[in-house]
Order: structure tokens, then sequence, then C-alpha cells
């Protein structure tokens, strides 16, 4: 070996040692949107089109500013809140938006649906088992059994995830509809809603509301997704750190009810990949079928009596935060004396009103 050889040998077993640890690599840092668009996709509006969302924002707030709110479509509206939903949950992304280019509103909406989908994914395959321990009857096997990780044998064709998907108004246990609904005779479509929505499995067509979206498994998904997986079965702590806590979540949002309910639809299903555009699953008719209930005025107080039963279920604080003040408290007194103060043509405390 040459001296030059030598050097160069030397040189390397110094750089490299073959039984030491390397340098540590420093973590490549997600960009924060992605943790927005996780949360946005959960809460505000699952499925929307980002980029979409973005640039028919951005135009209603340049180009299109002067032009009266009348002017645009109920669904322009209802899109445009929506946009003005994600502004409000990230700082300082106005700002970004209508200084930038195309290009950065390309980044932008390219970070958020990698949020979004990344959550929904992530939340699609965790259910995927839950689902099945939550529904079988405690002390007892399903028959037959399904696999955690395959869902070929759940929808119409297992008793158990049939009669749970089997839509309010029809007879699981008639063996006519079981059949027409197992060979696709009975297509069931997105007003169709299945059973599982309603506490106790039980639909009553005299009055549909009532128990409409409180059933068990969906409070139970909803607390595996946003408290914690091990809250589920226990009384969950204002000090866990699930999804609701890292995002300052302290309520529940409608569309994040319809997110669970639409998640754990899927999860009993036999279809193996989520997508928003399945016409046997039709994942995103049935989201929006819900959000559209949520969103009729004519459906106001049911829909806040509704929102009340989710918050008392998910967030521990939220009852006593709603308890009325004490008659005759310090701070009711306090607001008391406010109020009258504003009162027109009150006189403040300490003066007669005479000059």
């Amino acid at each position: 070996m040459s001296e030059a050889q030598e050097s160069q040998c030397s040189q390397r077993r110094k750089s490299v040692d073959a039984l030491q640890l390397g340098p540590r690599k420093r973590p490549s840092a997600t960009d924060p949107l992605v943790h927005y668009g996780r949360h946005f996709g959960r809460t505000i509006h699952a499925l929307c089109n980002f980029q979409a969302l973005l640039t028919n924002g951005i135009l209603r707030m340049g180009e299109l500013a002067e032009i009266p709110e009348e002017n645009f479509t109920a669904e322009e509206r209802r899109e445009h809140h929506i946009f003005q939903e994600l502004l409000k949950s990230v700082a300082g992304l106005e700002e970004r938006l209508m200084q930038g280019g195309d290009d950065e509103v390309d980044a932008v909406a390219e970070l958020f649906t990698k949020g979004a989908s990344g959550a929904r994914g992530d939340d699609t395959k965790s259910l995927k088992g839950s689902v099945l321990d939550w529904i079988t009857p405690k002390g007892q096997s399903l028959v037959p059994p399904l696999a955690h990780n395959v869902k070929i044998d759940r929808g119409f064709h297992h008793e158990q995830t049939g009669a749970l998907l089997c839509p309010a108004g029809l007879d699981w246990s008639n063996a006519e509809t079981k059949t027409k609904l197992r060979n696709g005779e009975i297509i069931v479509t997105r007003d169709q809603w299945p059973l599982f929505l309603y506490a106790d499995y039980h639909y009553d067509p005299e009055d549909p509301w009532n128990g409409l979206l409180r059933s068990a498994l969906l409070s139970q998904a909803y607390k595996h997704v946003f408290t914690s997986p091990s809250s589920v079965d226990k009384e969950p702590k204002a000090t866990r750190s699930g999804n609701a806590r890292i995002h300052g979540m302290t309520r529940v949002t409608l569309p994040s009810i319809a997110y669970i309910a639409t998640q754990v639809r899927f999860s009993l299903t036999s279809s193996p990949v989520f997508s928003r555009t399945d016409m046997v699953t039709d994942s995103e008719r049935f989201y929006n079928s819900i959000l559209e209930v949520f969103e009729d005025p004519d459906e106001k107080q049911e829909v806040d009596d509704l929102v009340v039963w989710w918050n008392r279920q998910i967030f521990p604080s939220y009852s006593s935060a709603q308890r009325p003040l004490v008659k005759n408290s310090a701070l009711a007194r306090i607001r008391e004396k406010r109020a009258r103060m504003k009162e027109p043509g009150s006189v403040p405390d300490g003066s007669s009103g005479s000059m």
C-alpha cells in the first residue's frame, strides 16, 4: 500500500468508527399547518378540497369583496364560512395567504390536506379493531368471529354489523329484508341513516329525533379519537393529553359528531379503503347529510339539545361550567349591577343625576 493510500485509510478510520453511534440525525420538524389540518379535518370539515377552499376564499376577500352576501348561493356562503373558520384556527394565515402568490397557496393547501387526510387515515385504522371490541357483548364472542384487521366479512354479511348498519325503519330480523340488503336489491341511500346512530339502537318513527346520534357506540368512538383510547371505558380526566386537549378543545363541534358517525359507519362496513368516491359506502354523502340537518334552522332546538348532551358525555368540566349562578352570590350581584348600569337612562352610583 502506498503512503497516500495508507493516509486515506487512516483518515477514513478516524472519521467513521463502526463501533460507536454516529451523530444523531436532527428530526425534521413537521410544518404546523399539518398539525392544524389534522384538527380542522376532525372538527370543522373532514372532506373539503383545500385548494378550492383557499382559492375561492381569497377571491371573496379580494376581487369579490364588494359583492353583497345575498348574491352568493347558500353553498357558496357555507363554503366561505368554513374558510373563515380555517383562518380563525391559524394565527397569521390570512396575512400569509393574501401576501403570498399562487405557489404559497398551493403549498398551504397541500399541508392542510396532508394533515386532514393523515388524521382520517389514522382514525380509520385505529377504529377498525376497536369498534369490534365495543360491539361484542361482555363475556361473549361474535359468532362467527370477525378479524380485527380484515373487513371483508363485515357489513350486511355479518349478523352483528348488519343489524347496526340496517337503515332505521327497516326490520333486520325480517329474513326478506336481510337478504335484499345483503344481495344489493335494497340500495341504502345517504338519507337512510343506520340504526347504530340511535341510543340503545332503537328508532321511533313517530319521533325520529329521539335518541338520534346519542348511541353508546358513537360516544365510545368519540372518546377514543378525541380524549384517548384508554378513556373509553372510564371517566375521562381533564388532564388527559388527547387530541382535544392538545388543540385546546373544551366543547364538541357539530362536524366532529358527523365525522365520528362517518368513521364508525365505515368501520362496520366491509369496504377495505375509505374513499370519498366509493359509491357503496358513500361516506361523503352520508357525512354531508348529517351536516345538512345540523345546519337546518328548523332543527335548531333539537341540535342545541344534542350539543349539550355530547358536551356532558365528553368533557368532565362542562356540566359544572353550565350551572347557573347562585342567586345573591357576589358574582351574581356584580353582573346584576353591571346590567342595571347599561340600561338606557341609568345613573351611576354616587351620583344624584342633578346639578
